[in-house]
């Protein structure tokens, strides 16, 4: 299969060429995870990085490849490429594959509010796949992928009005640097039982905050992504925005407080929706325990709710905690996490790549 336009063809074979660029990335260990142990689909998968990672041996459907430098010409009778890369790469490549005929999904945050470059996830908006002029798709980020198959189930029914949206963001959403900073951190304290009772003898014990704004050890920072206007973070901005998107409903009214907390993997949010409808805890449970791609765990009184201890290496969004708002009878309160490096990113794309085979599109 080949790209033309919005189509994909066969050319040369009987299933399509897959490559993954940044295929030795954190998210691209896992993308290679995905392909195998999922369908298997793909003819050649192809492994692109940096020319530094070039040669490198790396492990996909269980056997050894080489990955090869990320050119043009690495492209040539490419049908799909997954991309989890840094923005700035992204921007630069991902045309450039598409212009090889190459339909490209792309996880970086280069083109998800391109008018021209459809936002999806396969359990909310799929047909929007099959629109795309520029032979882009994007994923969206790892937050909004947290709560956004859920939300997208409330909303078929209810019409999403607003949203109320606070993150507990893990570690690893900041990168393999985010991780290891935690771990380092973890050790600095170890042992010590006074630290944490003092003002600022946990950053005396920890130094080095690594890409956090202070120590995420024994603490939770209120920030996630970079500055932007009026104290706004961009993390909470992409919530707001890749929802209204996904949705296609721009004017929901959407704010979100982004939060990292020392955990390793796992985002979590606790959501304040509003619907046009009036909705009942017993009908919204309903619902999600029958949705693809949901788990529901919402035994309060068993101890049985969504955390990311539990849901860490597995694929579905995990929800519970659901309350009807008691001022409001088309309000729920709920908590929603997810794997943020499975669904919030590797998943979603290989959802996507499955859904354009099995379509032949």
């Amino acid at each position: 299969m080949s790209g033309q336009g919005n189509r994909l063809v066969p050319a040369g074979g009987d299933r399509p060429v897959l490559a993954i660029v940044g295929a030795t990335g954190a998210v691209g260990t896992i993308m290679r995870d995905v392909v195998s142990t999922r369908a298997d689909i793909y003819g050649e998968i192809r492994l692109l990085a940096s020319a530094r990672s070039a040669g490198r041996m790396l492990e996909v459907r269980g056997e050894q490849v080489a990955v090869r430098e990320l050119t043009a010409a690495a492209f040539d009778g490419v049908d799909i490429a997954m991309f989890d890369v840094p923005d700035e790469v992204s921007a630069a490549w991902a045309p450039i594959a598409a212009a090889r005929g190459v339909t490209v999904i792309d996880k970086s945050g280069a083109f998800r509010m391109d008018p021209d470059v459809p936002l999806v996830v396969p359990e909310v908006n799929p047909d929007q796949a099959f629109n795309r002029p520029k032979g882009i798709i994007s994923v969206p980020n790892c937050t909004t992928l947290s709560l956004i198959v859920v939300m997208g189930v409330l909303h078929r029914a209810y019409r999403l009005r607003q949203m109320f949206a606070a993150s507990y963001q893990a570690a690893s959403g900041a990168g393999q640097a985010g991780t290891e900073a935690l771990y380092d951190q973890i050790e600095a304290v170890a042992g010590d039982r006074t630290l944490g009772r003092r003002p600022g003898n946990v950053r005396s014990a920890v130094p080095d905050s690594g890409p956090f704004p202070a120590p995420l050890v024994l603490n939770v920072v209120p920030w996630a992504g970079s500055l932007r206007p009026d104290g706004w973070s961009s993390e909470e901005l992409k919530i707001r925005n890749e929802t209204r998107k996904i949705l296609g409903v721009n004017d929901i009214a959407i704010t979100a407080t982004c939060v990292r907390v020392p955990v390793v993997t796992g985002h979590s949010l606790a959501l304040h929706a509003m619907f046009d409808s009036e909705v009942s805890r017993d009908d919204a449970r309903k619902l999600l325990a029958d949705a693809p791609g949901v788990v529901l765990v919402d035994e309060p009184e068993t101890g049985e709710y969504p955390m990311p201890i539990d849901a860490v290496g597995t694929d579905p969004t995990w929800v519970g905690r659901i309350r009807q708002n008691p001022d409001d009878p088309r309000g729920l309160e709920l908590f929603v996490c997810g794997d943020n490096l499975r669904k919030g990113a590797a998943l979603n794309a290989a959802q996507i790549a499955e859904l354009l085979v099995e379509r032949g599109l």
